[in-house]
């Protein structure tokens, strides 16, 4: 089978040559809507942040959060397994392509068809976690023990009603991306992480740890439910109806086989790493989930956010052959994220113990879990920008509804990550899995490069190594400026204090950003001059209605 978007051994000029020459979404429209997911996003990883350094500072680093951390891993396995995949593999590219021919009333009926299927299979899926929880905990941590394994089954049972309220959420999110509505679904994830730290603050006197899991099960809730009103805005027709025959349906149902293939191979990955991680010192599955955490900072507000947004317009383009302006969206959103993700790296590189130490250094989270989180999240952040694309490039394969192809790189990632696991952890601990996976993830993002040129037959090349040239230069100027600024500040701004370590971090990622941005404009970078046009405008509305 060919791997031309059309299925057929065209070239790309008679593909040009087909497309129907409809208005396309531009490149402006695609970074508005991104604005606005970053925006919404940074709240909610901040958010995120203050809930993880509530728990470090509440219990520390320890058996207790290892427990607490390990209890996420069934829930989450569940819930990408079954809705994960499908919104990005198979409903969105389905339900955008009934939305962009105007069909709206079949595609309101396979909507209802699907997710009515999906809570029921989710509802079965969650009453066997509970019963089978302590048999299945041994999966994800081998190695725990006693009190440890009993607590940790105690919060995954509480914590698994979560995955139908977090789906419910992720179907409401489909829908409304599927009609560029990006805000409310970002801004659900806001709600997310408050009610979690409400119910950690109000409760763990009451209820230790378990309180942040009650907060898990609230916040999925609260999710799904600030999303109610803009789905009825957009006009969804909720039925009860469950017409599986229907080809729409159908079509999601054969997209979704691959999908959860694949995503139950970058589970396993995770699980594996876990295993691995249970059988180190206490704290290096918390020491990992920490630094995974603030990798996951600027793959979640930028690369995330331009991949989201990006998504439905590819969709579209695809589903009117159009694929020209495909081509040109990739480009500019690949280019984007590397663009963003690139300097995110190399700045909390050098600044990662001020970063980590303002963010979770407090109370029985020491300076030594300080220093063994910074380690951990440098060698995440060698293969950051590889993950950021990688957040991208998968989507390519998911709009022409070809998810057999990230399948297959997901196998060969596993296989790849699990070996070099195995042989870093002897010698590196917990710093040997953070390798492993950033190794990873310049595989994937090589094999998903060579794939989308075969694809498409033209990635705009050129342009994306020169954007990397060029953002690699000017990261490496804010490099020098930020060592310099790890050297000198402290003469100047007092780091012994929390305000004073607070305030030097502020200073220092100014002016790195300031040092970044201005060699990018100087460079002429059209990525730089897009972001910032955007940013301007949104903050600027957002300004005047206030």
């Amino acid at each position: 089978m060919s791997d031309r978007p059309e299925d057929q051994n065209q070239s790309p000029e008679i593909i040009e040559k087909d497309e129907k020459k409809t208005p396309s979404i531009g490149g402006q429209q695609v970074a508005t809507a991104a604005a606005s997911i970053m925006i919404a996003m940074l709240i909610s990883r901040v958010l995120g942040f203050v809930r993880e350094a509530a728990i470090g500072a509440k219990f520390g680093q320890n058996e207790v959060t290892d427990a607490y951390i390990a209890a996420f891993t069934l829930p989450d396995f569940l819930y990408f397994l079954l809705v994960g995949g499908a919104l990005s593999t198979a409903f969105i590219p389905v339900f955008s392509s009934y939305i962009a021919t105007k069909n709206d009333k079949e595609a309101w009926h396979v909507a209802s068809s699907f997710i009515n299927a999906m809570i029921l299979l989710i509802s079965v899926g969650v009453v066997l976690g509970i019963i089978f929880t302590p048999y299945l905990i041994p999966l994800v941590a081998y190695d725990f023990k006693g009190e440890t394994l009993e607590q940790a089954i105690f919060l995954t049972r509480i914590m698994f009603p979560s995955v139908l309220f977090t789906s419910l959420a992720g179907l409401a999110m489909g829908v409304l991306n599927s009609h560029r509505h990006f805000l409310m679904p970002a801004l659900g994830s806001v709600v997310y992480n408050v009610v979690i730290i409400l119910c950690g603050l109000l409760l763990a006197d009451a209820y230790g740890i378990a309180a942040f899991s009650i907060g898990v099960v609230l916040g999925a809730l609260a999710n799904f439910l600030v999303q109610v009103p803009m789905l009825r805005k957009v006009g969804f027709r909720y039925s009860f109806t469950l017409d599986l025959s229907h080809p729409g349906v159908r079509r999601i149902g054969q997209l979704m086989i691959p999908a959860i293939i694949g995503l139950s191979v970058v589970q396993f990955q995770e699980i594996i790493t876990q295993n691995l991680a249970s059988a180190l010192e206490a704290g290096s599955i918390t020491a990992l989930r920490f630094a995974n955490r603030l990798m996951q900072l600027p793959l979640g507000v930028f690369a995330i956010a331009i991949s989201v947004a990006i998504f439905p317009t590819l969709t579209h383009c695809a589903a009117r052959k159009e694929w020209t302006d495909f081509r040109q969206n990739l480009s500019l959103g690949l280019r984007s994220v590397i663009f963003i993700t690139l300097p995110a790296a190399v700045g909390m590189a050098v600044l990662r113990v001020p970063v980590v130490q303002v963010l979770f250094e407090h109370g029985k989270f020491d300076h030594l879990a300080t220093l063994t989180t910074a380690s951990v999240l440098l060698f995440f952040l060698i293969g950051l920008f590889a993950q950021g694309a990688n957040q991208l490039l998968p989507r390519v394969f998911y709009a022409l509804q070809r998810p057999q192809i990230p399948v297959r790189i997901s196998a060969v990632v596993l296989v790849v990550n699990t070996i070099l696991s195995l042989l870093l952890i002897p010698y590196m601990g917990a710093q040997g899995l953070a390798l492993a996976f950033s190794i990873s993830a310049f595989v994937a993002f090589s094999l998903f490069l060579l794939l989308t040129r075969k694809a498409l037959g033209s990635i705009d090349g050129k342009a994306l190594l020169l954007s990397i040239a060029k953002s690699a230069f000017a990261s490496a100027v804010m490099a020098l400026v930020l060592k310099g600024l790890l050297l000198y500040l402290p003469y100047w701004i007092d780091t012994s204090t929390k305000t004073g370590q607070i305030g030097f971090l502020a200073v220092a990622v100014t002016i790195g950003a300031l040092v970044y941005g201005l060699l990018a404009l100087a460079m002429k970078m059209e990525e730089a001059r897009l972001l910032w046009t955007t940013f301007m405008g949104r903050f600027g509305r957002l300004f005047s209605r206030s």
